[in-house]
């Protein structure tokens, strides 16, 4: 099955005429403009994006075919995906959160911290959540330059350069 990416949830209708109002799970918000059609969590068939309307904290999405409230309904909860093929080229030093989900965390001495199975979004900066598997413990690391030297996909890590009292 291909790797699906959340772009968008569903959070309720909107009208009666199958628009749906869905909150962006993405940094950029005209994301999609950019896409012909979508899948929708639980269905495997493509939606075809029909109409797109902006409001001040959700998207409003209409889809072609499916113009009645009480068809698009079943929608109501459910994640707005894409797949792999339509992702967007990211700059350098940037990664989609599904991909850095599931890396091990080291500090630059080489100690383990766990897999980073969380992203926080905290104000202007996300934090990074590792667990440890032995201890459960969950360590947060902002995610800022100064703390995370280094993301390597390929290596499947990422190295915390942690200040004092950060780690414990």
């Amino acid at each position: 099955m291909k790797k699906m990416l959340k772009v968008g949830q569903i959070v309720n209708t909107h009208g009666i005429k199958g628009e749906l109002k869905v909150t962006s799970l993405s940094d950029y918000l005209e994301r999609f403009e950019e896409l012909e059609w979508v899948y929708i969590q639980g269905y495997d068939e493509k939606y075809y994006i029909g109409n797109i309307k902006y409001r001040p904290t959700t998207v409003i999405l209409s889809f072609e075919g499916y113009d009645n409230i009480n068809i698009v309904e079943q929608f109501k909860g459910k994640y707005v995906l894409i797949d792999e093929s339509q992702r967007r080229e990211l700059p350098e030093d940037t990664f989609y959160k599904a991909d850095l989900i599931g890396l091990d965390g080291y500090t630059v001495e080489e100690v383990y911290l766990g897999k980073l199975v969380d992203i926080i979004q905290a104000g202007s900066n996300e934090v990074y959540v590792f667990r440890d598997k032995e201890t459960n413990k969950d360590i947060l690391i902002p995610a800022v330059k100064e703390f995370i030297p280094e993301i390597s996909l390929e290596k499947k890590r990422i190295t915390v350069d942690p200040i004092e009292g950060m780690i414990e």
